[in-house]
């Protein structure tokens, strides 16, 4: 999908900082700047590499700065705003902006343009980039850049007792090596520094400046009347390739990554593109594992869970699909499946409820795909025995209830996806039976009782147990009066809050509710929290519904889930909603019109990502990460669901 934004986009400064772009390199490396080529965040990058896949990133070329010259005036190309001086103000020569799976720049200045092409390299710590100049003027034009270098860890702050060494055209510090191949003039400078200010991060509490080093520059002459070609490859690898090569193989990537999954739409397209970016490779496991979202989160159990039906099976990406399974086969522990993964020394935890359920939802999905019953035999032991933990009792207070229904959660542990705390207050206390953790369970029982007929298997008791269950559901979470689902059973006010959680209820692939049930849940979710860019998590009559997100750390946690826009369950509504209406052309028409509203979330922060959150009263700019895993998935299960002639995972009864 192809989106430009010209000068008159980015003239206002906080456009200029908050609409970026992000490329990704496999590892849990990505390349992320504004759109007028600054940084914003102290997490914006032009080089933050993975030296350890996915989450050991550092921070190693932050940005570069670009100065025109000719005829003894100068000008940048590059934007930058200072904690002290002027900025660098190089929009104002911005032609365009363009994002179309990789970024591209074409600038003009006194007769001179200078097109700009940016990407990553696979599987590689590099990026590269090139200029292409054209001076039709009588006299020569130069072009320096400059890149500034921090050589620390992700969100770590550089100081002046740092060393940078440059030999020839490597750069040393920090115990890491930096490659920078040119066809430039490379030459060593005096060691500068620059702080530079982050306007993303200032309102939210974060690092509002961060420290900047360089020690070298390149320079690139053009003659009158001609083309001059500048290649910049920055990396950390044993060699550096060239750059037309990183160029040429990244936009054959991008194209492929959109035609994965065959979809038609093109939005839809633009989101198998963006599924790809949060795809990346495990050392610690030899695996694949899906990044919850950039530039802030690593990889998350329930997250992946989540993220993975959209960002791999709909999109054809089953090998991907079978190691991330394979992973969590590995770290499976009393019954549970890791929240964190562990690294270096760390053991992982596991303090979700969810994720090991919906670890069954998603090797159903994948064998409903696939076909793959190998894998299912193979996971079928571990499958077993989350479902045994989970009716005889492990961590977290997770266990069954006589009635059959799911209880979670004992003392300041927050195991469903609600899950901020603030030292010794949690703001949305859900522990209890939540509601959508019993209608994964259902749908686990149910699911294990189809895959046991399949491989030939008893599976009668789960059959039993989820017929209780589903009767013990209806008469606990069903309110008659209000037409829709408690969001938990546990004897306090917030029993009885509107949520968004109860649409999983109906989105599942085997129902709990009644028809006319369902229909009622739908309707009161789209009345009290639909919004087109996602679903409130609190709606706006409940006194505890905070209409903002933003300020402090703790001012955003008391917000997170009380009434802030989440993307990702607008997926569910979608689902829930073709389901109630019988997946007739009309409702098929209806959710194609109101997904037209993705299009400008599309343009909006992140180009072509979804965001994690917005907004709970006025969801119009994106908040949190602004690309998010299970955003993108779930919405590409919607267009899924829009394009395939049978709906056949909603068939059952």
């Amino acid at each position: 999908m192809r989106f430009v934004f010209g000068k008159q986009d980015l003239a206002d400064s906080a456009h200029r900082a908050e609409h970026c772009f992000l490329l990704t390199n496999g590892l849990g490396g990505f390349c992320s700047q504004t759109l007028t080529g600054g940084a914003a965040r102290n997490d914006h990058a032009l080089l933050m590499a993975c030296t350890r896949a996915p989450n050991v990133r550092w921070n190693i070329v932050h940005r570069v700065e670009e100065e025109l010259t000719r005829n003894g005036a100068a000008t940048y190309l590059s934007t930058q705003t200072f904690a002290k001086g002027s900025p660098e103000e190089g929009w104002q020569n911005l032609c365009f902006a363009q994002v179309d799976g990789l970024p591209r720049w074409v600038y003009q200045w006194q007769g001179v343009q200078v097109e700009k092409e940016l990407a990553m390299d696979w599987e590689q710590n590099t990026v590269a980039l090139r200029y292409q100049l054209e001076n039709p003027g009588d006299t020569p034009c130069t072009l320096t850049v400059i890149p500034w270098l921090q050589f620390v860890p992700k969100g770590k702050n550089l100081r002046k007792t740092q060393t940078f060494t440059l030999r020839g055209n490597r750069v040393t510090a920090a115990g890491l090596d930096l490659t920078v191949r040119t066809n430039g003039q490379l030459t060593p400078c005096p060691l500068g520094w620059q702080t530079l200010y982050y306007p993303c991060d200032a309102p939210d509490g974060r690092r509002k400046t961060g420290l900047t080093a360089a020690c070298l520059q390149v320079v690139c002459t053009v003659a009158p009347g001609s083309r001059q070609t500048l290649d910049l490859v920055f990396t950390l690898e044993k060699t550096a390739p060239p750059a037309a090569r990183v160029l040429r193989q990244a936009d054959r990537r991008c194209r492929l990554w959109e035609r994965q999954g065959g979809f038609r739409a093109t939005a839809a397209r633009q989101l198998a593109q963006a599924g790809a970016a949060f795809i990346a490779r495990r050392d610690s496991t030899g695996g694949k594992t899906i990044l919850a979202g950039y530039p802030f989160f690593e990889d998350w159990g329930r997250d992946t869970m989540i993220a993975l039906p959209g960002c791999t099976l709909s999109t054809g990406r089953y090998a991907e699909a079978k190691s991330i399974l394979e992973t969590f086969l590995q770290y499976e522990q009393d019954g549970l499946m890791p929240n964190l993964f562990p690294e270096g020394k760390t053991a992982p935890m596991y303090n979700t409820v969810d994720a090991a359920l919906l670890f069954i939802r998603d090797v159903w999905l994948y064998a409903r795909y696939t076909g793959d019953l190998d894998f299912v035999r193979r996971a079928w032991p571990v499958m077993e025995r989350i479902v045994a933990a989970y009716r005889s009792g492990t961590r977290f207070g997770i266990h069954m209830e006589p009635d059959g229904l799911i209880a979670a959660g004992q003392g300041l542990d927050q195991v469903t996806w609600m899950d901020v705390r603030i030292g010794e207050i949690l703001p949305t206390p859900r522990h209890g039976k939540p509601v959508e953790i019993n209608a994964y369970w259902y749908n686990a029982l149910r699911m294990l009782a189809e895959l046991a007929a399949t491989l030939e298997l008893d599976g009668r008791d789960y059959a039993a147990l989820a017929d209780r269950v589903r009767e013990s559901f209806r008469a606990a979470f069903w309110r008659e009066e209000a037409g829709c689902l408690r969001d938990v059973i546990s004897g306090t006010g917030q029993d009885e809050q509107i949520r968004c959680n109860q649409i999983w209820a109906v989105a599942q692939p085997f129902p709990l509710l009644d028809p006319g049930q369902e229909a009622r849940v739908v309707a009161t979710v789209q009345r009290e929290l639909y919004t087109p860019v996602g679903l409130r998590t609190l709606a706006p009559g409940d006194p505890a519904f905070h209409p903002v997100y933003g300020g402090p750390q703790k001012e955003r946690d008391l917000a997170y889930h009380q009434g802030t826009v989440w993307p990702f369950p607008l997926g569910a509504f979608y689902l829930a909603y073709l389901k109630v209406n019988g997946h007739s052309a009309a409702a098929r028409q209806q959710v194609a019109h109101w997904l037209t509203a993705l299009e400008p979330a599309l343009r909006e922060g992140c180009v072509g990502q979804l965001p994690e959150i917005y907004d709970g009263e006025n969801p119009t700019a994106s908040r949190g990460c602004f690309a998010q895993a299970w955003s993108v998935g779930e919405l590409l299960r919607v267009y899924e669901a829009l394009e395939r002639s049978v709906p056949d995972f909603f068939d059952h009864k």
